[in-house]
């Protein structure tokens, strides 16, 4: 029970990742803005394609990472913690640089895997 959680979370948080910061619809406008970085307006014009294509890199590598701890730990397999800690990582830059309140849940929920990772928790997953 406590490996499909684990295997459920890490999956489903990597698929939010991409669900919030691919390219939306003009109708489905988010509470903050993917292309717009606080850290990254000096060195782009504050609403620039690259940085909007950097974000969706960063999410989509977040993603990629979480969907491999995922699979890996519902393989039973002891790898499981190196993507989803260096997932957690990725998703903390990511959220760092284009910061907004909204992300607030996904910074808790970066440092609660990487939490987990270093505690070892859960420890009886096998």
């Amino acid at each position: 029970m406590i490996t499909a959680l684990l295997c459920a979370s890490l999956l489903v948080h990597g698929l939010i990742h991409l669900a919030i910061w691919l390219p939306q619809d003009a109708a489905e406008q988010l509470p903050f803005d993917p292309g717009r970085s606080w850290v990254l307006t000096a060195a782009a014009p504050p609403r620039s394609e690259a940085v909007e294509l950097a974000a969706v890199g960063f999410a989509s590598a977040t993603a990629l990472l979480y969907a491999v701890a995922g699979t890996s730990a519902a393989t039973q397999s002891d790898g499981w913690p190196i993507p989803a800690a260096t997932g957690a990582v990725m998703g903390l830059i990511l959220k760092a640089l284009w910061f907004s309140p909204w992300l607030t849940a996904g910074l808790l929920l970066d440092t609660g895997v990487i939490t987990s990772v270093l505690t070892s928790l859960p420890r009886p997953l096998y």
